[in-house]
C-alpha cells in the first residue's frame, strides 16, 4: 500500500469531499515553487523526448493531461502542469458567474474507485476568469492550456446560443484549444445540446466568435460528449465534427447509469443524482473512443477521459484510438504522483 493510501483511507475519507479538494488545490498551489523546480529522473527525460504528442496543431509533451473540473476557475495551472500533467483544462466556465448547486454535491464511492459530483458548474465568470488567463499568459504561463465552455444554469436554452458566444468570445483569446461542454448531467437541459440539430449552430456560433476574436491565429475547437448517447448518437457527433471542421472530440464525461456498481445500492440511492466518473466509466468510454475514431478516420483528434487508473488503462485507451487521455478521479484516489507514474509507465512501453 503506498503511503498516500493509507493517508486516503484513514484521513481523507472522513472529511467531506469538497472541503478536501479545496484543501489539496491549496497545497497544490503552495507547493508550485518547490515542484515546479524539482529535476526529473533520465526516464522522465526521456519520456518527454519520446512521448509527445502533435495534435490540433500543438505539440504536447505527453498524452496525459488534467480533465476540466479540478481547477474551475484557472487559479492553479502551474502548480498542476508541475505535478506532470502535459496539458491543463480548467473550467467548466460559464457566460455568467453563478454558486452551483446546494452543498453537499460532491461524493466519494470508495468501493467502486468513483466520484459522484452534482457540481452544477460553480465558476467565477467568464469575464473574470479571462482576465485571469491574461494576466497567467502576462506572467509567462506556457503549459498547454484548454478552455471548457459551458452553460450559464438561469439561461434558457434559446438563449444557449448566445451565452456560449460570450465565453468563446472572452476565453479564446487565452485558450490553446477551446471545449464546448454539452454533456454535463448537472445542468438542466444541457445533455439535449447533444442533438445534432441543436449542436450544429452551436459549434458554428462558437467557431465563428472564436475566429472573430483571434483572426490571425485558429483555435482548435473540441465537443465533450456523454457516455450515455447511443452508438447511433455517437457516430452522429462523429459525422458532425466531420461536417463543420471540428478539431476534436473528448470522450466522455461523466454518466448518469449505476449499473453494475460495488457500492451498496443504498449508498448510491442516499447520494442521489449526479455525475459519475471513475473506474465505472473504464469500459464504456473506451468504447466510445473505439467507435469514434472507426468513425472519423485517422485525423480527427481524439481524447480519452473517463476510467483511466493505470498504465494497462491508459494504453488501452490509446490503442482504442485515442491521440491524447485525460484523468480526474484516478488523481483524487491514486494522489499528485500519480501523473508522473502513468507518463512514465507509458514511456516504458515504447
Amino acid at each position: 500500500m503506498k503511503p498516500y493510501d493509507v493517508v486516503f483511507e484513514q484521513a481523507l475519507t472522513r472529511v467531506d469531499p469538497e472541503r478536501i479538494h479545496h484543501a489539496a488545490f491549496r497545497a497544490i498551489r503552495a507547493a508550485t515553487p518547490v515542484t515546479s523546480r524539482l529535476v526529473r529522473t533520465p526516464l522522465e527525460r526521456r519520456a518527454g523526448a519520446t512521448s509527445h504528442v502533435n495534435a490540433m496543431g500543438l505539440a504536447f509533451p505527453h498524452p496525459l493531461g488534467l480533465a476540466a473540473g479540478f481547477d474551475k476557475n484557472a487559479v492553479g495551472i502551474d502548480g498542476l502542469a508541475a505535478l506532470g500533467f502535459g496539458h491543463v483544462e480548467v473550467g467548466t466556465v460559464t457566460g455568467e458567474a453563478q454558486p452551483g448547486n446546494p452543498q453537499p454535491r460532491l461524493f466519494r464511492l470508495t468501493a467502486d474507485r468513483a466520484i459522484v459530483n452534482r457540481m452544477g458548474f460553480n465558476n467565477d465568470g467568464a469575464e473574470v476568469v479571462a482576465r485571469r488567463l491574461a494576466a497567467w499568459r502576462a506572467a509567462g504561463g506556457g503549459s498547454i492550456l484548454g478552455v471548457n465552455i459551458g452553460k450559464t444554469k438561469v439561461v434558457p436554452e434559446e438563449e444557449a446560443v448566445r451565452d456560449y458566444e460570450k465565453s468563446a468570445g472572452l476565453l479564446a483569446p487565452h485558450a490553446d484549444y477551446l471545449v464546448v461542454n454539452v454533456s454535463s448531467p448537472n445542468t438542466p437541459g444541457l445533455r439535449d445540446l447533444q442533438a445534432v440539430e441543436k449542436l450544429e449552430p452551436l459549434l458554428a456560433a462558437v467557431r465563428r466568435r472564436a475566429d472573430e476574436v483571434r483572426p490571425n491565429h485558429r483555435v482548435p475547437l473540441l465537443v465533450k460528449i456523454a457516455p450515455d448517447l447511443s452508438d447511433d448518437d455517437v457516430v452522429a457527433v462523429a459525422d458532425l465534427a466531420l461536417a463543420s471542421g471540428l478539431d476534436g472530440i473528448i470522450a466522455t464525461n461523466t454518466t448518469i447509469s449505476r449499473d453494475g456498481l460495488a457500492s451498496p445500492r443504498a449508498e448510491v440511492e442516499r447520494i442521489g443524482a449526479g455525475g459519475l466518473s471513475g473506474r465505472p466509466l473504464t469500459d464504456r468510454s473506451e468504447d466510445v473512443v473505439r467507435l469514434l475514431r472507426e468513425r472519423v478516420g485517422p485525423d480527427l483528434t481524439i481524447v480519452g477521459v473517463g476510467g483511466i487508473t493505470t498504465v494497462d488503462d491508459a494504453r488501452r485507451r490509446l490503442a482504442a484510438g485515442a491521440d491524447l487521455l485525460q484523468g480526474y478521479t484516478a488523481f483524487v484516489y491514486e494522489g499528485p504522483l500519480w501523473p508522473r507514474r502513468i507518463v512514465r509507465g507509458l514511456a516504458r512501453g515504447q
